[in-house]
Formats: C-alpha cells, structure tokens, sequence
C-alpha cells in the first residue's frame, strides 16, 4: 500500500478532510511556532430563579458555581487533544477562564495562549464549553430546564489568518 501523504484538494476549504474525503490530522512540521491567542465564550441560560439564587449566594448543593465551572473550563483545555480526535496537543501557557451572572445567564469566557505550530481555538472554546456542562451538572437538582444556548469564538491571534474577530459580538461579557 502506497504510504504517500494525504492532501487537501486545490480550492476544498476543509484541512482536515484528505482528496478521498477521508478524516486526517493535518500536517504542521513545516508551520513556525508563534505566538497564538483564541478567546471563546458559552452562554448558559439559568431562568430568573435560579440566577437569582446564584447571583445571592454564588453557590449551589454542590458547592461555589462560578469557581467550579471555571476551575472545570481550565481542565478542559488542558484535555482538548484527548476528546477532539484530529486536534494537536499543544503547549498550553495560559488558559484563563471568567464566568459571570448577567440577567438569567451565566456568561463565561475563556482565553488560551499557545507558542505553536496551530491556533488554540479548540482549547478556548473546550474551556468554556465544559465550564458550560459544569454549570448545568452543579445547577441540574435546582432545574432540568437549563439551556447551553451558545458556544463561539469571539476572537483569534496568530497564525496565518493573523487577527480575526466575532462581528457581531455576544451580549454578555463576565465582569
């Protein structure tokens, strides 16, 4: 069996699918090491009473909310190559993670820095995405009802798409 290197397609806009349409890591050993950013947030949706709880206490049965679910979004970072199947373990530097009550939601927002060869994006928004499941696990007693209603990118540094950011920006940011 031929052991060539799977390629993209000339103008086919998906990296990580090869000419026979086939799932495939892609290749970064040519790439330089730079200095990439990616900041991501998740929008959890509580509904007034149980915001209203825990804007008033910050905790819930299993203990402070907020601290958990952003200790959770920095593990999850720390995991992302282990759960995405084609993304690259990179050398984390920074993952910072912030979550906050605003009207009925928890608004979280996470930041990963990286010195590599590919963006960090996956690890920003696996962070706030498991800071989100968090959140609905810790606050599931109080109600069934809640709602991860949105998980995006807001904005990334580096690379050869250098700076780009969300146009429409999300409603919330934590303070």
């Amino acid at each position: 069996m031929p052991s060539r290197e799977p390629t993209a397609r000339p103008g086919f806009p998906f990296s990580h699918l090869d000419d026979a349409a086939r799932a495939r890591m892609v290749d970064v050993s040519d790439k330089p090491r730079t200095a990439r950013m990616a900041r991501a947030q998740a929008k959890v949706w509580l509904g007034r009473k149980l915001a209203m709880l825990v804007r008033k206490t910050g905790a819930v049965a299993k203990g402070n909310l907020l601290e958990t679910a952003r200790l959770a979004g920095i593990q999850g970072a720390k995991q992302t190559a282990a759960l995405i199947p084609l993304c690259h373990p990179l050398p984390i530097d920074l993952v910072q993670v912030d979550a906050a009550v605003v009207g009925e939601h928890v608004i979280i927002e996470a930041i990963a820095r990286t010195r590599a060869a590919t963006g960090v994006e996956m690890e920003a928004m696996t962070a706030a995405a498991v800071a989100a499941l968090t959140v609905y696990d810790m606050c599931k007693a109080v109600s069934k009802g809640i709602t991860i209603e949105e998980v995006c990118l807001l904005e990334k540094r580096g690379g050869r798409s250098r700076h780009w950011r969300r146009k429409e920006p999300s409603r919330g940011r934590p303070g």
